[in-house]
């Protein structure tokens, strides 16, 4: 059983984050201090500076030479296949609402474009993956499982860590900047439907405010000139048409006014998907994360090879920066919940799917997965309670920054981080059995 002094360390863990949470909450809700613009640039701090040097600390602290084979291969097929099952989701929802739109049985509503046909699904493909398979592994992982294995659990949850940091977070980032990559395309070939599905852009953004709100706005302002100034042209017309049909004082405008049809309603057009995706790859080897990971990697691959060190002067100023990483993330996660409406911005109905996603689904096939990689004892018992710790920090960080299910990450991090516990005990006594 658990002894008592390794659950103290739990909670020694957790009661900073909650603290900086806390902090972040007040400080919007009832100080006042902070405006939606000092929010979003405090989590536009964590996400292009803080986060990024915490992942080159993280990655080129590892040892790459000597790491776990079999415990990596099971955490990356249990990503793999929570990611090809949503993705296969997504493409029977896609190609499904392109039968319906064929068949005509929308109920009269107007058929939405190709590109917003499958963003919705994407999105849930993205938040679905990141609540089920990238958990707080460091922060919460580290203390509990070192109390209920011992110390050589710490050095494989950061070998997880690092796979993640490499592969999976890069893998996320880019189905952001793909989508973002797709809408910007979108707007420029289909400029109207772009304007006439603002409200369901916001409504599905996860309760953040679109970046490209005021090019829309613009969008949206020109249409409704347009159709303002169409019924004057038309009375001007139907004026001269009057007139020149008046013959004797009996009127022949019927006979005159030539009969006009409606004007045809353009095709919606899809962007080219290589084009988007080419512009999703340009995005994501700029983004600071991907040279963090890298850089990292690189690092760690001469430094553990060789036997040299970083220079004390680069590593403390790299230690100030990625030492906020994680409480400004807490702090940011409090700023939002203090911007919405309710306490659990996305619904309870969304929540409890989310930590059913997240303690019950992720940790099933982690079991699965390493039972088909061939893990036993200790290994394995590892690998499946650290599947079932609560989500990840930075996953709110992207979300919020992309503006995509930020309400739910936020839930799923607040909301993990209590229910996590007795969980991971639950999983840690049936494992023993």
């Amino acid at each position: 059983m658990i002894p008592g002094s390794a659950v103290y360390h739990v909670v020694e863990a957790m009661a900073p984050l909650y603290t900086a949470a806390v902090l972040g909450y007040a400080s919007v809700r009832w100080l006042k201090a902070f405006s939606d613009e000092q929010c979003a640039g405090i989590n536009h701090f964590v996400a292009l500076y803080a986060v990024p040097v915490l992942i080159f600390h993280m990655v080129s602290t590892n040892d790459p030479y000597h790491m776990n084979e079999r415990l990596i291969a099971a955490d990356t097929l249990q990503k793999v296949v929570i990611l090809l099952v949503l993705m296969a989701w997504a493409l029977w929802a896609r190609f499904g609402r392109r039968r319906r739109r064929a068949a005509g049985d929308d109920g009269g509503k107007p058929a939405a474009a190709p590109d917003t046909a499958e963003a919705s699904p994407l999105k849930w493909v993205v938040t679905s993956f990141s609540v089920a398979s990238l958990p707080n592994t460091i922060i919460m992982g580290v203390p509990l499982l070192d109390g209920m294995y011992g110390a050589v659990s710490g050095g494989l949850m950061k070998q997880i860590v690092v796979t993640q940091f490499c592969i999976w977070y890069n893998v996320v980032i880019f189905l952001y900047e793909f989508m973002a990559a797709r809408e910007g395309i979108s707007a420029k070939i289909n400029p109207a439907e772009n304007a006439a599905s603002l409200d369901d852009d916001e409504s599905g953004g996860g309760g953040g405010v679109p970046a490209d709100r005021s090019r829309r706005h613009e969008v949206t302002l020109n249409i409704e000139i347009t159709e303002v100034a169409a019924p004057a042209d038309e009375t001007k017309a139907a004026i001269a048409v009057k007139e020149l049909g008046t013959d004797g004082g009996v009127t022949k405008t019927e006979e005159a006014a030539p009969e006009v049809s409606p004007p045809a309603v353009p095709a919606q057009q899809a962007p080219p998907v290589m084009r988007v995706v080419w512009k999703a790859v340009k995005k994501l080897l700029m983004i600071p994360n991907t040279y963090a990971s890298f850089l990292g990697l690189l690092w760690s691959l001469m430094a553990f090879k060789v036997g040299i060190s970083m220079p004390k002067i680069v590593d403390d100023s790299l230690s100030i920066i990625h030492r906020t990483a994680v409480g400004l993330s807490m702090f940011a996660s409090g700023t939002f919940i203090a911007r919405q409406s309710r306490f659990v911005p996305c619904g309870y109905t969304i929540a409890s799917l989310s930590m059913v996603l997240k303690f019950l689904v992720g940790p099933v096939i982690m079991l699965l997965a390493s039972y088909a990689i061939g893990l036993h004892g200790t290994l394995l018992h590892i690998a499946v309670v650290q599947a079932a710790l609560p989500l990840a920090v930075t996953s709110f960080v992207y979300a919020e920054e992309y503006k995509v299910h930020a309400d739910i990450m936020s839930t799923g991090v607040i909301l993990g981080i209590f229910i996590s516990l007795p969980v991971t005990i639950v999983y840690y006594i049936l494992l023993g059995l």
